[in-house]
């Protein structure tokens, strides 16, 4: 190693060491805490979209009808905890029959947590948070959103893909926005083979409340929400 890789290397100190060993029992306890609140919740929806939009947008009008339904159709109801279109999910889940959760982040620019949920758990990792997003979910339903909600997105879809994950439904709401997307994928990703065509048939889009909930219901009609043994070993594996 010459000087000047050393000198942009510097020795860590014992203290920076024994601070980073200390944190992995953080991050056991979100992971222990997710597990225990969590695990009477199934079936459960995942769902995701901007923290961007009012209340009086129509996408939050969408995201809570569609989060009213599942939850009234007896599908708890998982979000992010935080405003906008996570606020509209955990409103309509809460005003339901079923149970709304929140999986709130801690950001530096401290995110807001909504006042819809019955169950609310908070993290510091965003790695533990996904786990969490994934491992009780008998769908996912992605609304429009940022660069979070494509994170969210393209985890599952890797997830699935790659096996590592049960198959679910993944559903995309609102085709005006996800149509140029679902195009790239079909004319770049599919094209180059960096996907496979099959893969495109992880994704369904839809425009109105009912369809995302009837499109999980057809998902399941001759299956169980519940996963399998090989699906609960799958998601051990997490």
């Amino acid at each position: 190693m010459n000087d000047r890789v050393k000198s942009a290397h510097p020795k860590i100190k014992d203290s920076d060491l024994t601070r980073e060993s200390w944190k992995v029992f953080q991050i056991m306890a979100e992971f222990v805490e997710g597990f225990e609140k969590l695990a009477g919740i199934k079936p459960s929806v995942s769902m995701f979209g901007s923290a961007r939009f009012q209340t009086d947008h129509p996408l939050y009008v969408l995201g809570e009808q569609i989060a009213r339904l599942l939850s009234d159709a007896g599908f708890s109801v998982i979000s992010g905890g935080g405003p906008g279109l996570m606020e509209a999910f955990n409103r309509g889940a809460y005003a339901g029959r079923s149970q709304s959760v929140g999986l709130n982040i801690q950001l530096p620019d401290e995110q807001i947590s909504n006042r819809y949920q019955n169950i609310s758990l908070y993290f510091r990792h965003f790695f533990t948070r996904k786990v969490m997003f994934v491992k009780y979910a008998s769908a996912y339903v992605v609304l429009p959103g940022g660069f979070g909600t494509l994170d969210e997105l393209a985890e599952i879809l890797t997830l699935v893909q790659t096996g590592k994950s049960r198959r679910i439904p993944i559903i995309l709401v609102n085709s005006g926005f996800w149509g140029g997307l679902i195009q790239w994928f079909r004319e770049t990703l599919v094209t180059e083979g960096t996907i496979s065509l099959e893969d495109l048939g992880l994704l369904q889009v839809v425009d109105e409340p009912q369809q995302a909930v009837d499109a999980i219901f057809s998902y399941y009609k001759d299956s169980n929400f519940e996963p399998t043994t090989e699906d609960r070993h799958k998601l051990l594996e997490l």
